[in-house]
C-alpha cells in the first residue's frame, strides 16, 4: 500500500509540477500573452491529473489514506466541476485570464501538498514542508474560491446564450432544467464548503503547531 500510495503521490506531483513550471515560464517569456492559450497548452494534463485524484476519494473510503472524508470530497470534486463542466464545455472561458489565475493557485498549492503526502506515506516528516502544507493554505485557499467563484460568474452569459447543458425532459409533467440557474446556485455553495474545508485544516494546522511546540519544549 506505500508503494502504492507513494507512485499515485509522485505522479501527481509530476504532473502538477509540470504545470506551474510551464505556467511560470510562458507567463515569465510572454507576459499576459500567454493567457489566451494557456488552456490549450497545459489542459489535457491538468484534466488527467483531476481525473486522477479522484483516487484520493477512493484511498479515503478503503482507508488507505487517513484524511477525512468530507474535505476531501469537496476539494476533488469542486475541481471537477469547474474544470470540466464550467471551463472545458465552453470554448471562450478557455482564453480568460481568470483561468490562468485559477490553474496557478490550483497548482502553487498542490506541488506542496503532494510532495507532503509523499513523505508522509514512506514515513519521513521534513520539518519545512510540513510548515509549508499547513501554512500556505491560508491565503491560496480563499484565493482559489475566489477565483472559482469568478469563474463560474464569468461563464454565465456562455451557458445562457448557448444553451448548454440546459434540457426539458418529457416525464409525467414537464420538467426543464436551465444550467445557468444550476450555477448560481453553485456559486453560494461553494463558500460553504470552503468554510467547511478551512475549519478542518485550520483544525490539522493547530494539532500541528501544538505537537511542534510540545516537541520543541522536550528538547
Amino acid at each position: 500500500m506505500k508503494i502504492y500510495l507513494s507512485v499515485y503521490y509522485l505522479l501527481q506531483f509530476c504532473g502538477h509540477s509540470w504545470i506551474f513550471t510551464n505556467m511560470t515560464a510562458r507567463l515569465l517569456f510572454f507576459g499576459k500573452d500567454s493567457f489566451a492559450d494557456t488552456f490549450y497548452t497545459i489542459g489535457l494534463v491538468m484534466q488527467v491529473c483531476q481525473l486522477l485524484s479522484v483516487l484520493e476519494i477512493l484511498h479515503v473510503v478503503l482507508g488507505m489514506d487517513q484524511q477525512s472524508f468530507l474535505p476531501k470530497f469537496i476539494q476533488v470534486t469542486e475541481r471537477l466541476v469547474i474544470l470540466f463542466v464550467v471551463i472545458s464545455s465552453q470554448e471562450e472561458m478557455q482564453s480568460k485570464c481568470i483561468v490562468c489565475v485559477l490553474f496557478f493557485l490550483w497548482n502553487l498549492w498542490d506541488v506542496i501538498r503532494y510532495p507532503y503526502h509523499l513523505l508522509s506515506a514512506v514515513g519521513i516528516d521534513y520539518p519545512a514542508l510540513t510548515w509549508l502544507y499547513h501554512t500556505l493554505w491560508i491565503p491560496v485557499y480563499p484565493l482559489s474560491l475566489l477565483a472559482e467563484v469568478y469563474t463560474v460568474y464569468e461563464s454565465l452569459p456562455y451557458f445562457e446564450a448557448f444553451g448548454t447543458f440546459c434540457y426539458k425532459m418529457a416525464l409525467p409533467f414537464a420538467v426543464s432544467i436551465y444550467f445557468p440557474y444550476v450555477l448560481k446556485v453553485y456559486e453560494v455553495i461553494l463558500p460553504a464548503g470552503m468554510l467547511y474545508t478551512c475549519n478542518h485544516l485550520l483544525l490539522e494546522r493547530n494539532l500541528y503547531l501544538k505537537q511542534r511546540h510540545l516537541k520543541l519544549k522536550v528538547k
